[in-house]
């Protein structure tokens, strides 16, 4: 599966422009997600340098995205104005019903 997800209030705290504080489980479950194959897209608000010092903080914690702010590089687009990440699932804060427990996050895609 091609998995995207945000960064404030879903791996860490919000706390932007800072950095806030990493989730409980957060880190452990994208680790596993990603050792089971999954492909990861970093997806969030953050841009620029902000947008670097999220993806530096991921790479601190072990997680190297496959792709940051963008499609998956093997994923075609049939309609250049879409502008949502293509994902078959996104873990985000904002979800209905709000961010699920990391930990219930694993059990359901590991």
């Amino acid at each position: 599966m091609i998995i995207a997800i945000d960064f404030d209030g879903t791996l860490v705290e919000h706390a932007y422009p800072k950095i806030g504080k990493e989730i409980p489980h957060a880190f452990e479950t994208v680790e596993a997600l990603k050792a089971k194959g999954h492909k990861l897209i970093l997806w969030t608000y953050r841009s620029g340098n902000l947008l670097q010092e999220a993806v530096d903080y991921c790479e601190e914690k072990g997680i190297i995205f496959d792709a940051v702010n963008a499609n998956f590089r093997d994923e075609k687009i049939t309609d250049h104005n879409q502008r949502l990440i293509k994902a078959d699932v996104y873990i985000d804060d904002r979800n209905v019903g709000g961010l699920p427990d990391w930990l219930e996050v694993k059990q359901k895609l590991g």
